[in-house]
């Protein structure tokens, strides 16, 4: 049971695709909350997930919606307002892919073709997404829009490759859009620096258990799991966060704020 803390707020969530993803997670904790809810991901995502089963539980609509096509958006924003009566409070953007991962393209052998989509799907797609919101005066005044990053997006991570340069745009973009929103519309915009989490689409980086394991022996407090994030976004998405705007927030138990060494792991002395 929730504190309705998002009682009477509606939004989208972007990307939800089974029961590991953070997005699914997300949209369970702000249900709980009292949110109402669109959820959205690619035709293909939607029938190759359980987005229905989550629909459900959630009491949502879903709709289909590629999020680097403008009219797929615009159509997607069109729906949900019609669905929620009007305006609405938040989106939650969790949307990434690196076909030179997928391919197992090393990032000093980066096909650019396949480059130029990683950066359309992972950072692209947030902008074109505020900017149809922005144009279509969609998010009431207030209202809180989050993406989903990491720390590759500030600092050199060995194995993630193109998604490290995506993920430093999609943060760029977030205070640019940010700054503007905030000031015509009292829209916040911020972006979530989440700890390594088991995803389907986290499992296919390179290295990644050793990843996770690394660090959540090194965090003081361990790694944060994809409830932990859900945690943090549906306070962003409340209005106790109402003038948190353009900030990279780590949700990652301290590991952003260290300098790790061997034997500096899990000890108290």
């Amino acid at each position: 049971m929730g504190n309705n803390i998002l009682a009477g707020k509606k939004g989208i969530i972007f990307g939800a695709l089974n029961d590991k993803s953070i997005a699914w997670k997300v949209a369970e904790k702000v249900s709980a909350e009292g949110a109402k809810l669109v959820l959205t991901n690619t035709p293909l995502s939607m029938r190759l997930g359980t987005i229905d089963q989550l629909a459900s539980q959630t009491d949502s609509l879903s709709i289909p919606a590629d999020a680097t096509s403008v009219s797929d958006l615009t159509s997607l924003i069109e729906k949900s307002m019609e669905h929620f009566g009007g305006k609405f409070d938040f989106v939650l953007h969790s949307v990434g892919m690196s076909p030179n991962i997928r391919k197992g393209r090393k990032y000093e052998d980066t096909n650019y073709d396949y480059f130029l989509k990683t950066i359309d799907i992972s950072a692209l797609s947030f902008h074109k997404t505020l900017q149809v919101l922005y144009s279509m005066d969609a998010l009431n005044e207030w209202g809180s829009v989050v993406a989903l990053t990491y720390i590759a997006g500030d600092r050199a991570v060995f194995g993630y490759n193109d998604m490290a340069d995506a993920k430093a745009m999609l943060q760029s973009i977030a205070r640019n859009f940010g700054l503007l929103y905030g000031r015509k519309r009292h829209v916040r915009i911020n972006t979530v620096s989440q700890s390594p989490t088991m995803t389907t689409a986290g499992s296919g980086i390179k290295g990644m258990n050793d990843m996770f394991t690394y660090v959540d022996n090194e965090s003081p407090l361990g790694n944060a799991s994809a409830e932990d994030c859900a945690g943090l976004v549906t306070a962003l998405f409340s209005d106790y966060t109402r003038k948190v705007t353009m900030q990279n927030i780590y949700n990652d138990g301290g590991f952003s704020s260290m300098i790790p060494i061997p034997w500096s792991s899990k000890t108290t002395e």
